[in-house]
């Protein structure tokens, strides 16, 4: 089945649907959200992609990330996804949103118009093996540390949103 992303402008106004490779070799703007799920510690859970994904296979990124669908809300897409991906739900916060572009490998490009979201889980996730490879319990001045000395092993987005993320609580 093919996934489609709602295309918009910079104000967040539906233009079309486009098939989701497609967008992202084109580099067309569209809806996105971002989840950091917390445990109780304060440590983010962080997840390394599956081996079998087309872009960006074993790099670790923030607990999930994905496009809304076409009649979707962004908090109802974080919540689809998380259990997709994680194999948990648990309550989400919205905290910001921004516009980013980052060229990724093959050629692709995302140009999201991202939501981001936060929520407080301290059990063990439930990985789905097609979307996800391993996860791990990080504190944020340790990741911050981390992808400043292995930027190549996290994806691009995540390094743009995760310092979106730390400006945002810092502030």
């Amino acid at each position: 089945m093919k996934e489609f992303v709602v295309l918009v402008d910079e104000n967040d106004n539906k233009l079309g649907l486009m098939e989701k490779q497609q967008a992202h070799v084109a580099g067309l703007l569209h809806r996105a959200f971002s989840v950091f799920v917390f445990n109780s510690k304060g440590e983010l859970m962080i997840q390394q992609r599956a081996a079998s994904k087309y872009h960006s296979p074993t790099l670790w990124t923030n607990t999930c990330c994905s496009h809304p669908r076409e009649n979707e809300t962004y908090i109802e897409g974080a919540h689809r996804r998380l259990e997709e991906e994680m194999g948990f739900d648990c309550e989400l916060e919205f905290k910001f949103s921004f516009i980013y572009k980052a060229h990724l490998d093959n050629n692709l490009t995302e140009h999201e118009l991202d939501h981001v979201y936060i929520g407080i889980y301290n059990n063990e996730p439930n990985l789905n093996p097609d979307e996800v490879m391993a996860y791990r319990w990080v504190e944020l001045d340790e990741l911050k540390k981390d992808i400043e000395k292995n930027p190549q092993l996290y994806t691009a987005w995540f390094k743009i949103i995760f310092e979106h993320y730390v400006s945002y609580i810092e502030a």
